[in-house]
């Protein structure tokens, strides 16, 4: 995948000029309601009562912390009960019934896809937004996994930070098991003890997952004194370092640069195997109750104005085009910080999921859970 964090701002901005979006007015549907499933922090007060405004629409609201709690959701309802649904593009594959066929709709023609940054758009298609040759999701925001790190208690070099400081001499680490056995693994890599073609091993074969993740679980295993908290969501990221007494952690961005915005002694860099790269979506449910409305709302979340508002309220970047322009300056000087060009010449993006992935990694991060 070519894209890069800067890039994407960068044409949001000035390359790419804003595409035409539906006004509220253009809805399909002026009343009723929409039923969504989102990330806990995507659709905030000031969203959901603009959509409100904008267009009559009641928006019935769900949250979830984690890509697995949403698939759970999804599937134990069989596909029913909400209209529009935000998994990270990644996950897309997994929201299939006994039959194969995708729990999300293709694609309605009525939702502007073209206010999506085209190369997000293009890529998507291989990360898992094409499903059966139709595409399902469209990108909506993206962001990084890297580490949060507290300078006062844990005095290291921020700007030369690896996975392996993670489980260093005075760390108290926290960390979700599923992604540190991707950074650690990357570490590894890197050094050689465990070749993994940067770790593009685990999605090649079942038996390459588990020699890859089988040394990795190993090593962070022994390294078990370091583990200060283990976190599934961004509020449980916060309240590791808050709550808990983690100095170091490997987290999302918006947990580390949430808390700069509080203490400058906190910090959040990519480390230097690699930041971990991730790409959210959203999409229309097959069985959705309500379809004018999701719709309506798809096309109001897909609005440079919206989408800025999304990168002021959690740190990620939106993919829709000219998203940019509404994005606070604090926000543009945090990714001025964090997103060197080295930084960004250096990305890892997860790859959409295989048959044995998850299976395979369940298994080790019950490992490390009860090490």
């Amino acid at each position: 995948m070519s894209i890069t964090r800067r890039h994407a701002l960068k044409l949001t901005s000035t390359a790419v000029a804003a595409p035409l979006v539906l006004r509220a007015t253009d809805a399909l549907a002026s009343s009723g309601s929409v039923k969504v499933l989102a990330w806990q922090d995507y659709i905030q007060p000031n969203i959901a009562e603009k959509f409100q405004a904008d267009t009559g629409i009641t928006l019935e609201l769900t949250t979830f912390g984690s890509n697995d709690e949403a698939e759970s959701t999804i599937r134990s309802a069989g596909g029913k009960g909400f209209d529009v649904v935000f998994p990270s593009i990644t996950n897309v594959p997994n929201y299939n019934d006994e039959n194969g066929k995708s729990y999300f709709a293709p694609l309605p023609a009525e939702v502007n896809s073209g206010a999506i940054i085209p190369s997000f758009l293009r890529d998507s298609a291989a990360l898992g937004g094409m499903q059966n040759g139709e595409q399902v999701v469209l990108p909506f925001d993206w962001g990084t996994e890297g580490i949060t790190l507290n300078k006062a208690a844990l005095p290291l070099d921020d700007r030369n930070l690896s996975y392996a400081d993670l489980f260093g001499e005075g760390a108290k680490a926290a960390f979700r098991q599923k992604s540190v056995i991707m950074g650690v693994g990357l570490y590894l890599d890197a050094s050689g003890e465990v070749p993994s073609n940067r770790m593009l091993d685990v999605y090649k074969s079942e038996e390459d997952a588990r020699r890859v993740w089988g040394a990795v679980a190993e090593w962070i295993i022994a390294r078990k004194d370091k583990f200060a908290a283990f976190w599934n969501n961004g509020t449980e990221a916060t309240a590791a370092f808050k709550d808990v007494g983690a100095n170091i952690g490997q987290t999302w961005d918006t947990t580390g640069l949430l808390l700069n915005r509080e203490n400058a002694d906190f910090v959040y860099r990519a480390p230097k195997e690699g930041i971990i790269t991730w790409l959210d979506s959203f999409g229309m449910m097959r069985e959705a109750p309500n379809p004018e409305q999701a719709i309506a709302f798809m096309n109001f979340m897909l609005q440079p104005e919206v989408g800025g508002m999304v990168a002021n309220n959690t740190g990620y970047n939106s993919a829709v085009a000219g998203a940019a322009d509404h994005a606070s300056d604090e926000f543009k000087a945090q990714f001025n910080d964090v997103y060197t060009a080295d930084v960004l010449g250096n990305m890892w993006w997860w790859q959409a999921d295989t048959p044995w992935f998850a299976p395979v990694r369940n298994e080790i991060v019950e490992l490390i859970t009860n090490a």
